[in-house]
Order: structure tokens, then C-alpha cells, then sequence
């Protein structure tokens, strides 16, 4: 299965219903700070907390009746597995998640609260995310369950697309044309979809992956033309963000659309997170405040006029966002 506009229109009117139509928010004191107006799309307001419940939402909708009484199984760090938690939950299908040992417990008991099954992985010096999955192929086996990919499959991609359908459609409500638009990216689902809606809705507007240092491996994928893998023993505080590799779904259907790549930091992811409580009330993740910190650490070159941003999650623990921001 190709992902194309026609899959993505598709995706966007079964989901209209299912998710919530997350705002795009502007600050004037934002803009002054950043030198160019910055429009914020508020995903951490979606149900679960993160763009993930779009994804997961398509493509529980897309079961066979004999798969949804199977029930399904994924791997997940955390925000992916809250989404598909609680998509299963509504659509009455069963749900287990492997998630690493040392995912965030906030977000190990969401994911619990929500409905599935969790089972912990170990990793060692392995990539977490790789040995997760590991273990979802083994107990996929086992127990008869379906096997789901949190970023690489074509409907999760679709999914994740509705998001820039709506970003589209709401910068041209607000009479702007968005010169660039920053996306957080880990395995490249949401990028990819997004990327794909915006070349058909907003052609002008250039798509810039952000990543976090050390796993901006789809930066580096974009100049070789082949998937590269994050730096071994790499470290980041944007613990959603820390695939092995882009998938292969997302990266053959977004490299062309995708016009550039940053690596930020997690200092700047941190000052991104206390620019978004500052001037948008927003809270953010570290993983979901990356696209905000490249663009008020100047990263973008040349400077536009008018960027959107994608606020892909707010779903961290409060004692954690006190002492991240804090400083």
C-alpha cells in the first residue's frame, strides 16, 4: 500500500469525528522573541496528549472483523502506546504494548489506565525501541495477536497526515502563508504524513525535520539518500524521539517532500519547553518542544517570514516539566 493524498483525504474524514481539531496558536511577545511569526500547532492538546492517537485511531478503524476479536500488540516508549491504549479501548478491541523498562512510569501507567496489557522489555546496550519490538514479534506469535508498527505502516502514516490537513486548512483561515513548517521527528511517521498533505495543500511551504542530537538520523538519511541509524550509545532527554532508524514506509514516501533536517539539543529542547508555558500556556515535552527550540535557536536559514510548528506532545510528568524548566 502506497501512501498518497487520496489515502490521506480518506484518513482525515474518518478521523474528523474521532479526534479533537487541535488549535494553531500564535503569541505577538513569541514572534518578537523568534523574529519572524511563529504558529503553533497545539498537539499536545490532543486526546492521550500527542499526535499519536491520530495514527492509532485510522488504523484500528482499517482491522478485519477477525483481527479486532484477536486483538492487536505494539511496541512503544510511551506516547504511542497511550494513543493505541486508548483508541482500542473506545473501538472495544484488545490492546497489549511492550513498552522498555526505563520508559518514563508516568507514562507506563497511562498506558495501563488506558486499558492495555503492558509487558517491560529489557535492553541492555541495545536500541530500546529494537529489542521492544523484539518482543512484540515474539508474543505477536505466541498469542495469535496482530502486529502493529507505531510509525512504519502506511495507514499509521495516513493518520498522522490529518494533522497537516489541518494545519494547511487553518494557516490559510488565518490569511497566512506559512513559508516553512518545523516537525519533531522520531521514526518519521508524523513528518512523513505531514509532509505529503502540505506538497499537495501548501506546496511553498518547505517541511524541516527536527530531531534531537544523536538521533537525527533522518537528517542524515536525507543527505545520503539511504536510512542511516542514530549514533551508537547516543542520549537524549526526548525520550519519544529515539528510533533506531526512519522507517522505511515513512522515509520512501516523505524524502522527496522533506526539504531539510536539524539536530537540537536538549538544552534548547528545554528552553523551548519554557517559551511554550511562557507565552502559549502550553506544556510540552521534551520531545514535542524540539521543532519550537530550532526555531528560537535560529536554526532555520534563511529566517521565514511565517513558520508553522508541531507541538507533537505534552505528556510529561509534572515533577519532571518542574525540574526540567525550572532553571
Amino acid at each position: 500500500m502506497n501512501v498518497d493524498f487520496a489515502l490521506i483525504a480518506d484518513a482525515a474524514r474518518t478521523l474528523r469525528p474521532l479526534v479533537v481539531e487541535t488549535p494553531l496558536l500564535e503569541s505577538p511577545v513569541l514572534n518578537g522573541v523568534a523574529g519572524c511569526r511563529v504558529l503553533v500547532k497545539a498537539e499536545n492538546l490532543q486526546r492521550t496528549g500527542s499526535f499519536k492517537y491520530r495514527g492509532a485511531c485510522f488504523r484500528l478503524a482499517r482491522l478485519s472483523p477477525d483481527e479486532r476479536k484477536r486483538g492487536v500488540i505494539a511496541f512503544s516508549s510511551g506516547n504511542f502506546a497511550q494513543a493505541l491504549a486508548a483508541a482500542g479501548t473506545a473501538a472495544g478491541i484488545a490492546v497489549t504494548i511492550v513498552m522498555p523498562v526505563d520508559a518514563p512510569k508516568a507514562k507506563i501507567d497511562a498506558t495501563r489506565g488506558y486499558g492495555a496489557e503492558v509487558v517491560l522489555s529489557e535492553h541492555g546496550e541495545r536500541n530500546r525501541e529494537e529489542a521492544a519490538n523484539e518482543l512484540a514479534m515474539k508474543l505477536a506469535e505466541q498469542r495469535g495477536l496482530v502486529k502493529l508498527h507505531p510509525f512504519d505502516d502506511p495507514l499509521v502514516v495516513a493518520g498522522q497526515a490529518s494533522c497537516g490537513v489541518e494545519i494547511a486548512r487553518q494557516a490559510v483561515e488565518r490569511g497566512v502563508s506559512l513559508d516553512a513548517l518545523v516537525v519533531p521527528v522520531g521514526g518519521s511517521g508524523l513528518i512523513a504524513g505531514i509532509a505529503l498533505a502540505v506538497k499537495t495543500l501548501a506546496p511553498a511551504t518547505r517541511v524541516v525535520a527536527a530531531e534531537p542530537e544523536g538521533f537525527d538520523d533522518l537528517r542524515r538519511s536525507l543527505v545520503s539518500g539511504t536510512r542511516e541509524r542514530v549514533v551508537p550509545g547516543a542520549r537524549s532527554i526526548c525520550d519519544a524521539l529515539q528510533a533506531a532508524s526512519p522507517g522505511a514506509v515513512p522515509f520512501g514516501a516523505a524524502r522527496a517532500a522533506i526539504a531539510s533536517g536539524v539536530a537540537v539539543s536538549d538544552a534548547e529542547a528545554v528552553a523551548a519547553m519554557r517559551a511554550a508555558f511562557t507565552h502559549l500556556k502550553l506544556v510540552a515535552e521534551p520531545s514535542g518542544a524540539i521543532g519550537l527550540g530550532a526555531v528560537l535557536s535560529g536554526m532555520l536559514s534563511p529566517l521565514p517570514a511565517a513558520v508553522g510548528v508541531v507541538l507533537s506532545g505534552g505528556n510529561v510528568a509534572l515533577a519532571e516539566f518542574a525540574r526540567l524548566t525550572a532553571g
